[in-house]
């Protein structure tokens, strides 16, 4: 008998991780719900699952508005199935100094990056708490934990979905459900936003290296989504940053005020009339990458041991076992010149 197909449906699928995260699953045969504003990265992303052998559903939507995203959650049911897992990765940011941003700028970013994944989370618990089954995957980032200069409106965001996602975990937990979420924590990628995103930096905005290829996050992911645990941290690069906030968070205020502005540049001069895709999707198939794939890395050494804990952990266990037994023994042998000595 054939396998029934996973469900699933992703948030900010044209595009960037989303994308990325779109061609993980679709390559492993789920059909997919697909999520996001632009219209010509949709039809590409529908395109590719069904090039996979799934079915894909399409669905432009703003996710800042939270009918449209229980009708097109409604509208995934109806087409493709139960909704098995949710992925809530869309995203929007501004990088300005707090002193030159606009209150619309904070209202725009928080509604798409924290209050899409709270209306996305509540239209997946809509329908996975009576079937009393499903994953939800929190699309959040280094920057949920350590805030940077220069996008204080995306970090702050990001800092409200780890808070929503703790307290729902929380009741979950207390309700003894099945229902499943984690947070999926990314270090900086070559995905497009670099190129539409707002900008009033001086240079052109970069991720902070090191960069990881999308795909890398894709992979943590789909993984998440079915080995859900309470966070996954993707490259150290990502875990430095949240543990060196907790142990000398003022140190890194003064070395991220050094340091930062520069990172987040690089060679040539920002456009200040060039379109941005804050309030509006820009049209074109943009695809998974970034302009950074000559210094994007494919893999992690990290994620691989984070995703493999257990078997690392076993074959931890297994080599301490050894050692001690090969002690045990050593010890418990007589050295060969005592017995030498009692033949003589």
């Amino acid at each position: 008998m054939k396998k029934k197909p996973e469900i699933v449906v992703i948030t900010g699928a044209s595009a960037g991780l989303g994308r990325a995260t779109v061609r993980e699953f679709a390559r492993r045969g789920a059909w997919i719900g697909l999520i996001a504003r632009g219209k010509d990265g949709l039809e590409g992303a529908r395109r590719e699952v069904e090039a996979a052998g799934g079915r894909a559903l399409a669905i432009p939507t703003d996710v800042a508005d939270a009918k449209a995203v229980e009708a097109a959650a409604a509208a995934v049911e109806a087409e493709l199935g139960p909704i098995d897992i949710w992925v809530n990765d869309a995203m929007a940011s501004v990088f300005s100094p707090v002193k030159e941003m606009l209150p619309e700028e904070y209202e725009r970013v928080t509604a798409v990056t924290y209050l899409g994944a709270v209306y996305g989370s509540l239209a997946a618990l809509k329908r996975m708490l009576p079937r009393n089954r499903g994953a939800i995957v929190q699309v959040g980032s280094a920057l949920a934990y350590r805030s940077i200069p220069l996008q204080s409106a995306y970090c702050a965001a990001k800092h409200a979905m780890l808070g929503f996602t703790a307290s729902l975990r929380c009741e979950l937990l207390h309700d003894g459900s099945r229902v499943k979420v984690t947070m999926v924590q990314m270090p900086a990628l070559n995905t497009p936003q670099f190129g539409w995103v707002k900008s009033r930096l001086p240079r052109k905005a970069q991720p902070v290296p090191p960069i990881f290829q999308p795909e890398v996050g894709a992979r943590a992911i789909y993984h998440a989504a079915h080995h859900p645990r309470r966070e996954f941290y993707v490259g150290f690069s990502c875990a430095k940053a949240v543990w060196g906030n907790k142990l000398a968070p003022s140190t890194l205020d003064h070395y991220l005020a050094h340091t930062c502005y520069d990172a987040q540049q690089y060679d040539g001069a920002e456009d200040a009339g060039r379109p941005n895709n804050l309030w509006n999707a820009l049209p074109g198939d943009h695809g998974a990458h970034g302009s950074f794939d000559s210094r994007a890395r494919m893999t992690s050494r990290f994620l691989w041991l984070d995703l493999h804990r257990n078997l690392v952990g076993l074959g931890a266990a297994g080599l301490a076992a050894a050692a001690a037994l090969w002690g045990t023994r050593a010890r418990e042998q007589k050295p060969l010149w005592a017995e030498r000595g009692r033949a003589a």
